[in-house]
C-alpha cells in the first residue's frame, strides 16, 4: 500500500467553479499543506470525469500527495490515481480492494462501530466518520456524535478522520480523541483564499496533534 498521511484531507467540490478556477483552488490548497486529496464529482460523466481527474492528478504529482478518487474505482484505475473512497451506497470495500489491488488505497465511510469493524475486516485502510456538524455539500449527512467518533477510533487500527463542517473554528470539539486527521471541503474550497485558508488548518490540526 502507498503511505499517506490523512493529517489535512482535502475534498473537492467543483460546483459553480470554472474548470480553470477550480484547478487554481486546487493547487492552491496544495501549496498551503493539505497532505491528502480527494476527487469528488457526482455529476460529471465517466469521460469527464477521467479528463478532470487526469488533470488534478497531474497537479497533486507535484506536491507529491495521493489523489483519492471518490466512489469510482474506474476513473481511479483509469488514471491510476494512489486510491479510492467508497461510501455506503457505493461499490462493497471487498470489491473495491480486488480490483484496486494491494499497492492502492482505500477508504471507506463509517458511522459505527460495527459498520467501522466490517471495513476494516474488508481490506480499508483509513476510515472516513462523520458529519460532525452539519454540512453544506450536495452528500446526505447524518451527524456523527464525538463519543462515536472516539469509539471507532478506538475499535480499529487503521486511520480515522473526522468529517463535516469542520473549520478553524470548531476543530476543538475533536482535542483528545484519537483521529489521525481532519476531512474538510467548504472551509478550503469556498474560503476567499484556499492556500491561506489551508495553512491555517494546517497549524490547527498541528495543535491536536495531527499532520
Amino acid at each position: 500500500m502507498i503511505k499517506f498521511d490523512s493529517g489535512l484531507y482535502f475534498i473537492t467540490d467543483s460546483t459553480n467553479y470554472s474548470e480553470e478556477e477550480f484547478l487554481y483552488r486546487v493547487e492552491e490548497a496544495l501549496k498551503g499543506g493539505i497532505t491528502l486529496l480527494q476527487l469528488r464529482e457526482k455529476n460529471k460523466s465517466t469521460k469527464e470525469y477521467i479528463q478532470l481527474a487526469e488533470k488534478v492528478h497531474a497537479l497533486a504529482g507535484r506536491y507529491n500527495v495521493p489523489l483519492i478518487i471518490d466512489d469510482r474505482v474506474d476513473v481511479a484505475l483509469a488514471i491510476n490515481a494512489e486510491g479510492v473512497h467508497v461510501g455506503a451506497e457505493d461499490m462493497p470495500v471487498k470489491t473495491a480492494r480486488k480490483l484496486m489491488g494491494n499497492n492502492k488505497i482505500v477508504g471507506a465511510t463509517a458511522k459505527t462501530v460495527p459498520w467501522a469493524k466490517d471495513a476494516y475486516e474488508q481490506g480499508a485502510d483509513y476510515l472516513g466518520v462523520g458529519a460532525i456538524y452539519p454540512t453544506t455539500t450536495k452528500v446526505k449527512t447524518v451527524l456523527t456524535s464525538t463519543d462515536t467518533l472516539r469509539d471507532i477510533c478506538n475499535a480499529v487500527p487503521i486511520p480515522v478522520n473526522a468529517i463535516g463542517g469542520l473549520n478553524p473554528d470548531n476543530i476543538d470539539i475533536l482535542s483528545g480523541i484519537p483521529i489521525a486527521g481532519i476531512c474538510v471541503v467548504s472551509a478550503i474550497m469556498k474560503a476567499d483564499n484556499p492556500k491561506a485558508a489551508a495553512e491555517k488548518l494546517r497549524l490547527k490540526a498541528k495543535d491536536l496533534g495531527l499532520c
